[in-house]
Formats: structure tokens, sequence, C-alpha cells
């Protein structure tokens, strides 16, 4: 049997070992490689886009030919645009979101846990957490103007509290679902509570708390257009508003265009660290 299994395998070499079960394995559909659908998708957009264009099929009022966004791309990268170039827009808020963002997982990660792990803290939190939950940021701009006023930090606020929330759901759900068999067994090896919480249930929450990252960041970049109407001199957010009152429709798209491929670029690099830092997820431990 030896000899035929060697045999076998010089015939066929890892062949026996393809997966041939891919339907239900996550683990298949998130697999690095095979961007080649992605960039077949993409290019047939902009192929219908230029086709649009050269035909017009859509009326530039409602949808601008490629060429008039792409001489706004240029015009805006040289001469500016509210005293501003491009590059200064995309940065202020980049900034702005990343900063939003990272306060919401500094806060919303730990109450997260907080809520999991507490039966008194999370009767204290959760009816606080349900509350605002469904609350959208935009409704707070009067306060939020009234409370910080019209400078950077008022913006910063507004995103924060667009994914304070969404974090701190997704690691209570992330926390609440480790296995309890586990926690058993590390207390059965003398592991102390701070072990438990950093070898046992964080590892089994980092899937989940990757994935409330990726849609926070995500609602964070659809909140920042109507974060950057409190007073902001500078953003794409601002530049898309501005752009909208004259009916400008190509600058809208360009600005909407940027902020869905840096988006875009943000959640690909969360991707990887999600397969560098949690290669165990969709598997069984």
């Amino acid at each position: 049997m030896s000899k035929k299994n060697n045999l076998l395998s010089k015939l066929f070499g890892n062949k026996q070992q393809t997966k041939t079960v891919t339907f239900g394995d996550s683990s298949f559909v998130n697999a690095p490689g095979g961007r080649i659908w992605t960039f077949i998708s993409i290019f047939s957009l902009l192929f219908i886009w230029v086709l649009s264009s050269i035909f017009e099929w859509v009326k530039p009022i409602y949808w601008p030919p490629i060429d008039a966004v792409w001489h706004q791309f240029i015009s805006i990268s040289t001469e500016g645009f509210r005293n501003h170039t491009l590059l200064e827009h995309t940065i202020a808020s980049v900034n702005r979101v990343l900063a939003g963002f990272f306060f919401g997982c500094f806060i919303g990660i730990p109450l997260g846990f907080t809520l999991a792990l507490s039966k008194t803290m999370n009767r204290i939190f959760d009816p606080l957490v349900e509350f605002f939950r469904p609350m959208p940021p935009l409704a707070l701009i009067p306060l939020v103007i009234l409370w910080l006023g019209i400078d950077e930090s008022a913006k910063i606020f507004l995103l924060f509290l667009a994914s304070i929330w969404i974090m701190a759901l997704a690691t209570r759900s992330g926390a609440m679902s480790t296995n309890l068999s586990k926690v058993h067994a590390a207390y059965t090896l003398n592991a102390n509570k701070r072990q438990i919480l950093f070898h046992v249930i964080l590892p089994n929450a980092l899937p989940e708390i990757f994935t409330g990252m990726r849609v926070a960041i995500g609602v964070c970049w659809g909140t920042v257009v109507a974060a950057e109407l409190v007073a902001a001199e500078s953003g794409l957010g601002m530049m898309i508003m501005v752009a909208s009152k004259y009916l400008s429709t190509d600058i809208v798209v360009l600005g909407v265009i940027l902020i869905s491929l840096i988006a875009y670029a943000i959640d690909i690099l969360m991707r990887y660290l999600e397969r560098k830092f949690v290669p165990w997820r969709g598997k069984v431990n």
C-alpha cells in the first residue's frame, strides 16, 4: 500500500490535497489571490461609463461624462478648490476619519468586553448602548456645535459617535460567543482571569472585532461628508457639498470616487491584517 501511495503521489503530486468542497467554507471565499474577477468588475463599470459618455446615454446633469470628471481631477489637483488642492482635501478627510475611528475603537472595544464579561456593567451600560446605537450622528450636529464649537474636535467627535457603538456591539458579540468549554479548560490549567481574557476570549472575539472595524470605518466614510458641514474649510465631504449646491456633478462624482477608492483600499488593508493576525477565522479550533 505504501508503494502504491508513493506512486500516486508522484503521479498526481499535491492534487489529492486540493480542496473540492468550497460551498460554506469561509476560508475559501476569503483566500488570497483570484483578483481577476475584481479587475473584470471594475473595468466593466469603467467601460460602461466610457460608452455612456461617448454615445451620451445619460444626460450630463444627472451623470457627468468621464472626460469631465478627469478634467476636474487635473484642475483641482493643480489649481485647487476653495484654496486647497485635491491632495490637501483628501488628507484632511483621511485624518478626520482615522481619528474618529481610532477613538471609536479605543473606547468601543473595552466597552464591548465590559458588556460581555460583567453582568452588573452590562445592566448599566446596555440600555445606553441600545439607546444611542440607532441614533444617527447627523442628528446631533446642532448639539455638537454647541458643545465643541466648529473646530476639528466637533468633526472628529461625530465620526467617533459613528464608530463606537458598532465596535462595542461587535466586541460583545465576539466575546460572548466564546465556547464555555475552552474557559473551563483554561481554569483547569490554573489560568487566571487576565490569562483567560487575553488567551481565550480575545482570540475568539478578534474575527468579530475585525468585522466591526471594517463596518465602522465604512460608516465613518459615509458620515464624513456630513461631518464636514460643520464649518469645514477643507475635505472631500466639503468639496462634494459645495459642488452639489451649484450642480457641479463632475466634482461631486470625483469626490465620491475618491472616497470609495480610499475606503476600499483601507478595507483591503484590514482584510490583509485579518488574515495575518486571525488565521484561525472560519476554522474549527
